[in-house]
């Protein structure tokens, strides 16, 4: 992998982890484009999404430093203990997933464009029904429950496929459920920081220990981290205040076409 395609993927990596448009759907029509393919993807999308992680946490680090504070200043139970309780069921379907399907999960990757395709007309379904639900509902909703960190758990466990947003899916069901809209993007945003490292930590001990091996030269590495980086702190800022005004619609036009392209590229 070239620095240049690096920079591309890293991009594409940093904008669609928190657009609605999937990035696992969208790096692998990346690579499919640019020819890259190998070990080096999985090095790759370990470092890209460990820069994504990071822009997470400076775009909000104030929410995330309350919720420190509020943890571990205090044995008393309040609302941060709540909320990072809910963070940590909504882990649970996504922990499963990842500790006994994983090989599963894994060969679904291998299915190339058509599966992206299918996955991305799903998310394209899920956007545009959570946005006709939640103009049609008129309310100001709710707090995320602890009902509904389990059911967006589960929406974020079955976003491993390639192509079914992880942001799009937790967040559409959010809207579902009937979560304000103001707490929907932060929660779901919030709550893959863990899964995200945990996976990358694995994957990295693998690489260390011999399991994995990887050609990726360190000029395309840094190159596309500081890429997903720059760009996942836009993206990040920017889907906060999309989610605000109900302006998904826009993204599941978007899916709708790209989805459709990739089912007609595959198939013809």
């Amino acid at each position: 992998m070239s620095w240049l395609e690096a920079l591309i993927l890293g991009i594409v990596q940093g904008l669609t982890e928190f657009l609605p448009v999937s990035s696992s759907g969208h790096l692998e029509i990346g690579h499919a484009l640019l020819g890259t393919s190998g070990e080096d993807n999985l090095t790759f999308a370990i470092i890209v999404h460990t820069a994504t992680v990071l822009s997470t946490l400076v775009i909000l680090w104030r929410e995330v430093a309350q919720l420190f504070r509020g943890t571990f200043t205090t044995l008393q139970w309040n609302a941060e203990k709540d909320y990072v309780a809910k963070i940590i069921v909504s882990m649970i379907p996504v922990f499963i997933v990842g500790m006994f399907f994983k090989d599963q999960v894994e060969a679904f990757f291998g299915n190339g464009l058509l599966l992206v395709g299918i996955c991305l007309l799903i998310t394209a379904l899920l956007l545009a029904l959570s946005e006709w639900l939640q103009k049609k509902r008129q309310g100001a909703g709710h707090e995320v429950t602890y009902k509904d960190a389990i059911i967006i758990g589960i929406a974020q466990a079955c976003a491993v496929l390639p192509g079914l947003s992880r942001s799009g899916s937790t967040i559409a069901t959010g809207l579902l459920c009937g979560v304000k809209k103001e707490s929907v993007a932060q929660f779901s945003f919030l709550m893959v920081l863990i899964p995200i490292l945990g996976e990358a930590f694995l994957d990295l001990m693998k690489l260390l220990q011999g399991e994995m091996t990887s050609d990726l030269g360190i000029a395309p590495a840094i190159v596309g981290f500081i890429a997903a980086f720059l760009t996942g702190c836009f993206a990040c800022r920017f889907m906060i205040e999309i989610v605000r005004r109900q302006r998904l619609i826009y993204f599941a036009i978007y899916c709708t076409i790209v989805g459709t392209a990739a089912i007609i590229a595959t198939v013809c």
